[in-house]
């Protein structure tokens, strides 16, 4: 903005642009991160909330859902922030320890419905279809059953991918 001004003749501080941004409710953040949504995406997914919109409570206790998740064994995959004074860079506190290559991670897939959490398996290497229908197979009925979601339940459907 101050370049813009500047540009246009108009010599403002960079502390006069900040106190103006932050009197009208503006910071500086980092992006929040999201998934990234193709517009089919949105299209089933409001297709699937529309479909969905009159089903009874007693129907979406029926329902077994699912979800995968990485988890990063060592740090976190996000940037932080610290707020230090000049000359405290390499105090403790103001440092995020590191290991060479990341660490690594695990894959895990678990179930959960209304009624309480199944089971939790760790995905070695890359999930293909091929997997994610064996560990529907294998793990699914189970959990169904320890979920005691009785003999009709429903394998949820996630909106087209």
């Amino acid at each position: 903005i101050k370049d813009e001004l500047q540009e246009s003749g108009v010599n403002v501080s960079l502390s006069t642009v900040s106190n103006i941004l932050h009197k009208a409710g503006l910071r500086g953040r980092r992006p929040r991160k999201t998934p990234l949504l193709k517009h089919y995406h949105l299209k089933n997914r409001l297709k699937f909330a529309r479909e969905n919109l009159d089903k009874s409570s007693c129907y979406w206790s029926s329902v077994l859902w699912s979800d995968e998740t990485k988890i990063e064994l060592f740090g976190q995959n996000e940037t932080k922030h610290v707020f230090r004074k000049t000359g405290e860079r390499n105090h403790p506190k103001n440092t995020v320890p590191t290991v060479k290559h990341g660490g690594g991670s695990i894959m895990l897939w678990g179930s959960f419905s209304a009624t309480g959490v199944g089971s939790l398996h760790r995905i070695n290497g890359i999930m293909k279809k091929e997997d994610y229908l064996k560990i529907l197979d294998t793990y699914f009925k189970r959990d169904a059953e320890k979920l005691d979601l009785g003999r009709r339940w429903d394998l949820s459907a996630r909106p087209g991918s």
